[in-house]
């Protein structure tokens, strides 16, 4: 059994477009006549359905703002009533009223499609027995890479996050091919194998299929070479179906990620004014939901950075997107100059002292902001420096990959940092392993 549906993921441009449009048009019918903040929105502009005849029209809607699904809450903007969902999710967002989500079952079968799609582009095959280490519940990760693995054929360990013993334990015993969780937790597993003295190859996993939260090219190595995986990137968001909107193909890291763009017609737009931008350019990413039924969003602004391209030798001729630098409401402006955590990130990578494992500590000194750096050493070097000095932090070494961090960021961003360096484990995370990668001491 294959996963790779070729007469979809191979279409031509054209033949895409049009059921892209036959879609849309449907659509925005369907929100008109269902969701009365649409017919709302739709009014106030003077805009009827019959405007939108192709995707080209499509930047006549309004965007569709997180705002909007609060003052909807709970049911306000669902397109059928409440008693034909089958699934409620919520956003794993922590202040306010959640974000809440509704499924038919064809949202269901939809969910598990595009996940399947994404784990047989990351590599996963029928067979193969899938570590599920994302979070169960409310949170759509969880259910829907389970869905998703199941649908390709796999065996699923539903273990879900923390409990880093008893993962590795079972990933042993049970001989698991994948796991599914963050970047972070990722970083987490393969720190916590060092510590035991495991080498990458005790363990059985081939693919790393990873999510959540952004992540650059040095984690993808530190996730590869810690846990002796292909490690790729999946996306998604609660708002727009959950993780499968796009994903990585394994064999094309570093190139971008499918957008499963049959299902979800994605858009960059300028973040100040929200024109649109030609492809390759850098903004907001925007989304309309092209088949969903109990919760269609059209235009959903997603506050997420990137670029969208066509990749002409690639594999399939869907649109890709780039890797998420950062976040609209998350970028930092630090004496005019424009910062994204992932900036500092980047600027870690060749630095063979220093993990990955960093925050971002912003303050404000008089009318003055300052952002200074809490990066952790790596643990196999902690652990030689520990054996011939008492003070780590003040051994040379230490000392002049401090100083060379903060000349790289000095360099490649313009601004100058503190950079505090920790021992490992020191910097506090989640219980599933996840670092808060901004403290806003402003706040």
């Amino acid at each position: 059994m294959s996963y790779f549906n070729r007469e979809i993921e191979t279409m031509p441009l054209e033949k895409l477009r049009a059921l892209q449009e036959e879609r849309l048009k449907k659509l925005v019918q369907k929100v008109y006549q269902k969701i009365p903040h649409y017919k709302q929105a739709f009014d106030e502009l003077g805009l009827r359905p019959e405007d939108i005849r192709s995707i080209e029209d499509l930047h006549k809607i309004p965007f569709t703002y997180k705002v909007a699904l609060r003052e909807n809450y709970p049911f306000g903007l669902f397109a059928v009533p409440r008693e034909e969902a089958v699934r409620l999710h919520c956003s794993s967002g922590t202040t306010g009223k959640p974000i809440l989500v509704g499924y038919t079952q064809n949202d269901i079968n939809l969910f598990a499609e595009v996940v399947a799609r994404s784990l047989y582009a990351a590599g996963c095959r029928p067979g193969m027995l899938m570590q599920n280490a994302y979070g169960y519940g409310l949170f759509t990760g969880g259910l829907g890479l389970h869905y998703g693995a199941e649908k390709l054929g796999m065996t699923v360990l539903p273990i879900s996050g923390g409990g880093t013993e008893k993962q590795i334990m079972l990933m042993q015993d049970f001989k698991s091919d994948a796991i599914c969780c963050t970047p972070s937790y990722a970083l987490t597993l393969a720190e916590h194998m060092k510590q035991k003295g495991m080498a990458p190859e005790e363990i059985p996993f081939k693919y790393a299929v990873l999510g959540a939260e952004p992540w650059t090219e040095s984690v993808r190595a530190a996730v590869e070479s810690g846990l002796g995986v292909k490690a790729s990137n999946i996306y998604g968001l609660s708002e727009i179906i959950g993780p499968g909107v796009s994903q990585e193909d394994v064999d094309e890291k570093g190139t971008g990620s499918y957008i499963w763009e049959d299902h979800f017609f994605p858009e960059i737009v300028d973040k100040d004014t929200g024109a649109p931008l030609p492809y390759g350019k850098e903004g907001v990413l925007v989304f309309t939901t092209l088949t969903k039924e109990a919760s269609p969003v059209l235009r959903y602004w997603t506050n997420d950075i990137t670029s969208i391209y066509y990749d002409r030798s690639a594999k399939r001729s869907h649109i890709k997107m780039g890797p998420i630098i950062g976040r609209a409401d998350d970028m930092l402006i630090i004496r005019g100059v424009n910062l994204f955590h992932t900036q500092v990130e980047a600027a870690l990578d060749g630095l063979g002292l220093l993990s990955n494992n960093y925050q971002l500590v912003v303050s404000r000194s008089g009318s003055m902001d300052e952002v200074a750096v809490n990066v952790e050493l790596d643990q196999d070097v902690f652990d030689i420096l520990i054996q011939t000095t008492e003070d780590v932090l003040q051994h040379d070494s230490v000392l002049n990959a401090q100083k060379q961090l903060q000349h790289k960021i000095k360099s490649e961003i313009g601004l100058s940092m503190k950079v505090c360096i920790k021992i490992p484990q020191t910097i506090d995370r989640s219980e599933g392993g996840k670092l808060n990668r901004i403290l806003d001491l402003r706040k």
